[in-house]
């Protein structure tokens, strides 16, 4: 979702600075729109960052001997770090 609302910051940034031509007395909307584009650069990037970082997994693997059967068994476990609440 920060990926998508980088990018939704960026191109609204985009458009005040270079498609939008009105001059507005009370605030100076190329500087809104550079705001913005950098903002959106800024949330893009954390959003890349957080989407490596939550599809780390650790594999662990255990073999021990059934007692019943006396068949050695292996047991693996995958765990996954979910980042999803900042």
């Amino acid at each position: 979702m920060s990926i998508g609302t980088g990018v939704v910051l960026f191109v609204i940034g985009a458009i005040l600075v270079f498609a939008v031509n009105v001059d507005v007395q009370w605030v100076d909307l190329d500087m809104v729109g550079y705001i913005l584009m950098g903002a959106g650069v800024i949330v893009f990037l954390v959003g890349i960052v957080l989407l490596a970082r939550r599809r780390r997994t650790e594999s662990v693997s255990r073999t021990y001997v059934d007692p019943a059967t006396g068949e050695p068994t292996t047991r693996r476990s995958v765990s996954a770090s979910n980042d999803d609440a900042i």
